[in-house]
């Protein structure tokens, strides 16, 4: 279905140049997107991990420390 946009009141159908240009942002948005959740889950997995090397009185890698105090 082609993309659309308003132009001084118009429905203007997206030239080539611009849904290739609109492709590109929304492929970006789905890495950026990934990228967050992949470094979020990151950060979940070494707050976990430092506490029960806490617990086990274990040595924390630096990525542990920062999960568990900032």
């Amino acid at each position: 279905m082609p993309r659309h946009h308003n132009i001084n009141g118009n429905i203007v159908p997206f030239t080539a140049e611009e849904e290739a240009a609109r492709d590109a942002e929304e492929a970006q948005a789905a890495i950026d997107s990934q990228a967050r959740k992949d470094a979020e889950d990151a950060r979940k997995a070494n707050k976990i991990s430092g506490k029960e090397k806490l617990k086990a009185g274990e040595a924390l890698t630096d990525a542990e420390v920062e999960a568990l105090f900032g």
